[in-house]
């Protein structure tokens, strides 16, 4: 396991300062944005909707509520989060990456969404938001590329209501050995490879690869959550533990 100290942060299987880090994933996340949701259904074979849908599922999201949808990238989420807050709810789809956003804008409105969604470029460790301002945040597949995940959970914290829930849907451990094997065989030898091949960039998806097995597991995630001040932590595992869906509660 790599250690990180004040200064170091991992970038993957690399140790890199922690602003050239953010510098990094910028670039990353530049390179896959025109072709991001295409090469979610291919990697994914389609599953990824499915654990968005979960994730909607178990958002508990209701009419008239103020919903964050955090590094949310090409919007999935938030498409289906304005449907569900109605005409008098928020929807604010939020990303670091201008890129992204600039996706996620372009697609939502092709789609025939706006009135109730709002777009700020944000770093989630420095949310521009007022304290107790949403009923529930939700990060589906963007913790993990976060420099400070504790500082961006402790902003998390701050911004939502008391009685909000915040949703974390991310890649984990799976949880069987056999499975784990076949994982890190078709992550690490076929995942650069479709990278190489439809974007042009095996770099990016090596990176994203090793990302996620530098991501806290799911216990680690659960104390973080507590220790950030959700209450009430617990975690579902997905797909084998593939993708593990946390839900902690500010009271």
């Amino acid at each position: 396991m790599i250690k990180s100290s004040k200064k170091t942060i991992d970038f993957g299987f690399r140790l890199v300062s922690k602003e050239d880090k953010t510098n990094l994933v910028g670039t990353v996340f530049h390179s896959v944005a025109l072709k991001y949701d295409l090469m979610n259904d291919l990697m994914s074979f389609g599953i990824h909707r499915l654990w968005k849908r979960f994730t909607i599922e178990s958002s508990g999201v209701r009419y008239n509520q103020r919903v964050l949808d955090l590094a949310g990238g090409t919007g999935d989420l938030t498409e289906k989060f304005s449907r569900l807050v109605g005409e008098k709810g928020e929807v604010i789809l939020a990303d670091i990456n201008d890129s992204m956003l600039h996706k996620g804008r372009e697609k939502l409105r092709d789609l025939g969404v706006v009135g109730n969604v709002n777009y700020v470029q944000a770093n989630a460790e420095e949310l521009p938001f007022p304290d107790n301002y949403f009923d529930c945040i939700a990060i589906a597949f963007g913790l993990r590329n976060i420099t400070d995940k504790n500082k961006a959970l402790c902003a998390m914290y701050r911004v939502l209501k008391p009685g909000g829930r915040l949703v974390v849907v991310e890649f984990s451990k799976p949880i069987n050995k056999l499975l784990n094997k076949a994982y890190d065989v078709y992550s690490f030898y076929m995942l650069p490879v479709m990278g190489q091949v439809i974007v042009n960039d095996a770099n990016s998806y090596r990176y994203l690869v090793e990302s996620i097995r530098m991501h806290p597991d799911q216990e680690t995630l659960k104390l973080m959550m507590e220790n950030a001040g959700l209450e009430h932590v617990s975690y579902i595992n997905i797909t084998g533990g593939i993708v593990a869906l946390h839900k902690g509660f500010k009271f």
